[in-house]
């Protein structure tokens, strides 16, 4: 499953991802390159139809997919937990009026 972004979620890596190598590697990108750059880590290379390459650049997910396999990994490792001890979180002792009225 692919990761999409919305434009209001892109419009707010670019800058960081601009700041990033401003800041930590000391150089200047485009915003155009930026997006490049997020567009190649979440879909892979991309180029246009008339590219005599087309069929080693169609779109395949780079690196996303290595952090969407571990956030399935860690929600399932969560509910497996979870629905270990269902039993004795979900569990309703049944004729219990009679103990609560002696009290």
């Amino acid at each position: 499953m692919a990761i999409e972004l919305t434009k209001e979620e892109i419009a707010d890596i670019i800058p960081s991802l601009r700041r990033y190598f401003r800041e930590e590697l000391e150089l200047e990108i485009s915003e155009m390159r930026a997006k490049f750059l997020l567009n190649y880590f979440l879909k892979g290379a991309e180029c246009s139809p008339s590219c005599a390459r087309r069929a080693e650049c169609l779109p395949s997910a780079q690196i996303a997919p290595f952090a969407y396999n571990q956030g399935v990994k860690d929600a399932e490792s969560y509910f497996r937990g979870r629905v270990e001890d269902l039993s004795g979180t979900c569990f309703e002792p049944a004729l219990t009026w009679w103990l609560k009225k002696r009290k």
